[in-house]
């Protein structure tokens, strides 16, 4: 699974490198991005733009929000089939931003290690995601997504059985404006491992109220 991950870059390079535009007092620098909170996408519907969603897919016929705290990630094999995602993988995808994100290795049974793992020349990157709007009993709408995990590549299967799908750049505007879901699925692939590096990093991550770039620093654990 994917449950925690880091966007933190100034807002011109986020313009830059996605062609968006950044409110600067809405965007926020993040380092220890968890579930349920609201997050920079680009949606199928605003491209030009950075909109914020909340982590956790609430589809727009659940009758309670709390659906969404299940639903933080979506299968690649199965997308097409799950009542909960394959409508919004037809017609509601967005680019969710990262820098890097985290994922815990275990050791034994009763330890895990942390790790970072992101681009090795450290630039940004978008992974699938797919999201829903749902209205609330205020009669409030809410945006919400998933991203979407796959099988691991070489450098993930020593960390985790799955990771989530990471677009090349030439993908990105194809996610967002292609409509023959086949070829939409075909994009849903492990990223390269060779453009990829991970390290073992500070068991501060494990709460998301350590939102730090103390965490982004390499720790090295002895066992």
């Amino acid at each position: 699974m994917c449950g925690r991950f880091s966007f933190s870059p100034l807002a011109k390079i986020i313009e830059d490198r996605f062609d968006v535009k950044v409110d600067a007092g809405q965007y926020t620098p993040r380092y220890n991005i968890a579930p349920s909170q609201d997050l920079a996408v680009i949606s199928n519907v605003k491209k030009d733009e950075l909109s914020y969603y909340k982590w956790g897919l609430i589809p727009f016929w659940a009758k309670d929000k709390s659906i969404g705290n299940k639903m933080i990630n979506a299968k690649a094999e199965t997308i097409t089939e799950k009542v909960s995602f394959k409508n919004s993988f037809k017609r509601k995808r967005c680019l969710v931003l990262s820098d890097g994100f985290y994922e815990w290795k275990k050791i034994n049974p009763k330890e895990k290690i942390p790790y970072r793992i992101k681009m090795e020349d450290g630039s940004l990157f978008a992974m699938a995601g797919i999201w829903d709007t749902w209205r609330n009993e205020e009669g409030n709408w809410i945006n919400s997504f998933a991203i979407i995990t796959t099988t691991p590549n070489e450098l993930m299967e020593n960390i985790h059985n799955r990771m989530p799908v990471i677009f090349h750049k030439k993908d990105e505007k194809a996610w967002l404006n292609e409509t023959d879901t086949d070829f939409l699925q075909s994009l849903l692939n492990p990223f390269p491992a060779k453009y990829m590096t991970a390290y073992s990093i500070s068991k501060l991550v494990n709460s998301p109220k350590n939102d730090t770039p103390e965490i982004l620093k390499p720790v090295e654990y002895n066992f």
